[in-house]
């Protein structure tokens, strides 16, 4: 027996309902009907952010970053290819902390990237600067899966 899931959609944000064993099966979205699972992350507003961090009942991964930093920037391949490895069991978000400096400021940000880690609403693990992608998807797998 499977169990269904709230999967909130990286396009539109509706949250969607998911039987466990379909995860794998490129679901759609009722309401947009594209693709739950891309393989790459999604950059997130505050509004989405909070959404996906409630409603998801997968782990949901975020990359706190910023355009004129460095290492975000040399971490950002390696961050696409763990979305590939990690999906759809885990979702990968970006947060812009200059877009979005109120999540910076809420999640207490002292350095990016930093890489945090949300469970049923909740962060689970927080790991700062930059990391490859094998050292992502381990460093997530130990965590949530």
């Amino acid at each position: 027996m499977t169990e269904a899931l709230h999967i909130v959609c990286p396009h539109c944000h509706t949250t969607n309902r998911v039987q466990s064993s379909q995860l794998a099966s490129d679901p759609t979205c009722g309401s947009c009907k594209k693709e739950m699972f891309t393989q790459h992350s999604t950059a997130l507003d505050e509004a989405a952010f909070d959404k996906h961090i409630a409603r998801n009942q997968i782990a949901v991964l975020v990359d706190f970053w910023a355009p004129w930093c460095g290492p975000c920037r040399q971490m950002a391949p390696a961050y696409e290819q763990a979305a590939a490895q990690l999906e759809p069991l885990v979702r990968l978000v970006k947060v812009d902390t200059e877009a979005v400096p109120s999540l910076g400021t809420r999640f207490n940000i002292r350095s990016i990237p930093t890489l945090a880690l949300f469970k049923n609403g909740r962060e689970v693990a927080r790991q700062a600067g930059a990391m490859g992608a094998t050292d992502i998807v381990r460093w997530v797998r130990s965590h949530s899966l």
